[in-house]
């Protein structure tokens, strides 16, 4: 791996959107780059992926100092396993413990193939497994071998999908979205992909209709779980639903609490 500045300037700052419309448009802009060197059903190996990516790294960006801190202290140390520690300082049930990240990614071109793969190895098993069924690594090497791997990757730099300007349930859509235009790419029903969202809410609205008053108590704890979640736009539409049932709930790993 090649060393990179910490500090890159004024680029660095990734750029906010003011919808989820425009955040989607700005994402499949990314398709431009790909035209010639990819058909047109083949953009989402590329596009989602790396949305998933850019949401992780962003997610990771408050604490990922804090983290390689803690690392570098506790490695080689009595604790083994160190993964519980550091996911206790992200908040979320996965870490990197790579000093790079997207900015840092982009500021070595000549190295970014390697870069990122070294990245992308950084991640806990479960978070790294997600981006591996992509089969990511091949496309890797397919866009540095077309010069237009550091094209793209400085493209998603500039999306902030950080949950506090992109809440999970517009991640969710966006995710959507995503998916039925590369279906409709691959001439395929955009349907068998997933569920429009304004059809998820009804689904939820009548799957908990009859229970409000066994939801609204207190200490209640409600389970929630979808053996075939997909995007996870069924999951976050019940969470809310659940949430909003009481305003003394909370809720985290799956499970809802009045």
């Amino acid at each position: 791996m090649t060393e990179v500045p910490d500090v890159l300037g004024p680029l660095a700052v990734p750029r906010s959107f003011t919808g989820f419309s425009e955040i989607t448009s700005f994402i499949w802009s990314v398709a431009d780059f790909l035209r010639g060197d990819y058909k047109r059903a083949d953009y989402g190996k590329v596009i989602l992926p790396l949305t998933v990516l850019r949401r992780l790294d962003c997610v990771l960006r408050d604490t990922k100092d804090k983290v390689l801190q803690r690392h570098e202290t506790l490695k080689g140390g009595k604790v083994k396993n160190l993964d519980p520690i550091l996911n206790r300082i992200t908040g979320v049930p996965f870490h990197n413990i790579s000093r790079l990240d997207f900015v840092k990614l982009k500021g070595d071109p000549n190295h970014i193939a390697t870069n990122l793969g070294a990245y992308i190895r950084g991640f806990l098993a479960n978070a790294r497994e997600v981006i591996e069924r992509f089969k990511f690594a091949e496309q890797i090497a397919k866009l540095d071998e077309s010069n237009l791997l550091f094209q793209v990757l400085t493209r998603f730099a500039e999306i902030d999908l950080h949950p506090k300007a992109v809440p999970n349930h517009v991640m969710g859509s966006i995710s959507e979205e995503l998916i039925r235009r590369f279906s409709e790419q691959s001439n395929e029903t955009a349907g068998k992909h997933f569920i429009p969202r304004e059809v998820i809410c009804l689904i939820v609205n009548l799957l908990f209709i009859e229970d409000a008053e066994a939801l609204t108590g207190p200490g209640i704890v409600k389970t929630v779980y979808d053996p075939a979640c997909g995007t996870g736009g069924m999951l976050s539409v019940a969470e809310e639903f659940l949430v909003g049932c009481s305003p003394r709930s909370q809720s985290g790993d799956g499970a809802v609490e009045t």
